[in-house]
């Protein structure tokens, strides 16, 4: 066992160089920049630059939770070889339950609907960071692994491979990858369907790498041709505001907590995204009950 933390270098910033070269050549091949929008694609560049800025702010009491979690780790796993395809797995299990509670709770969300706010996909959109994770504790859901017994530097290093395999799949240039790396791995093509606004897509395919999560706990749904995803949220912005796209979602709660009776603020908080206490809004489960009604009545 190896108990000296090897260099791990921040791969993230070493790979923002790619990241650019990559989206320049997107823009060349799909079309003349064919799903390119220039405020859009600038508004998604400054999310990416804002979430660096906010990650080296936050990166002091980050780090100092993340070892005093560690000081109570069941085991003392170190760096031995064996350990690293483990907390990866147990990383990508965790980025799954991570994702999908920042969809299914509104707190998360907040953080989370950022990413999803562009109405285009392209590799651009990839970089639309959130810059309030620190505010949403989204970090929590990594203390279980710190818990575990796996230094602090090998999760955080596992989590950046997590974060750029993701910068990938955010493209509509590549259709389908071969059958056997669609059944192991996310694509675009199962992406595509995570950010799209169309009712059967909704709530679907929140892996980072691996897409056993996502049929293992039935949240897997295929990119169906006869229904080309549409992009951004149920109730679009409609603006490119760097202000609004980074916080419009804590003011709403802000709003609806100090609104509603006292009986349902914390649920404001802590429901599902769409939630109202008197039923005027709507869930993705309402949406996609209203959509499997309507074509139920359809075919009769």
């Amino acid at each position: 066992m190896s108990d000296q933390a090897p260099y791990l270098p921040d791969i993230i910033l070493w790979a923002i160089p790619a990241f650019i070269i990559l989206i320049a050549a997107e823009l060349m091949l799909n079309k003349r920049g064919k799903g390119y929008e220039l405020r859009d694609t600038a508004t998604s560049l400054a999310m990416g630059l804002g979430s660096r800025v906010a990650g080296f702010l936050t990166l002091v009491p980050v780090l100092a939770i993340a070892y005093a979690a560690h000081d109570f780790a069941l085991l003392d796993i170190g760096y031995t070889w064996w350990a690293w395809p483990i907390c990866f797995v147990l990383d990508d299990l965790a980025y799954y339950v991570f994702h999908r509670s920042a969809h299914r709770v509104r707190w998360f969300w907040a953080s989370h609907v950022n990413h999803h706010s562009s109405e285009h996909y392209n590799l651009s959109t990839a970089l639309r960071q959130t810059w309030t994770g620190f505010i949403a504790f989204g970090f929590i859901f990594r203390l279980p692994i710190l818990l575990i017994g796996f230094p602090v530097e090998m999760v955080l290093f596992c989590g950046a491979i997590n974060l750029i395999y993701q910068y990938w799949f955010h493209t509509e240039a590549i259709d389908k990858m071969p059958g056997w790396f669609e059944y192991l791995f996310n694509t675009p093509s199962h992406h595509r369907v995570h950010h799209a606004t169309n009712a059967q897509y909704l709530d679907a395919n929140y892996a980072g790498v691996l897409m056993i999560w996502d049929r293992i706990f039935g949240s897997f749904v295929a990119e169906d041709p006869s229904d080309p995803p549409r992009y951004g949220l149920v109730n679009n912005l409609g603006t490119f505001s760097l202000i609004k796209v980074a916080f419009h979602e804590w003011t709403a709660i802000a709003r609806d907590v100090w609104t509603a009776p006292w009986r349902y603020k914390l649920n404001y908080m802590i429901r599902e995204p769409g939630w109202s206490h008197d039923g005027s809004r709507d869930t993705s489960a309402m949406i996609k009950a209203r959509a499997i009604a309507e074509k139920s009545r359809n075919r009769e």
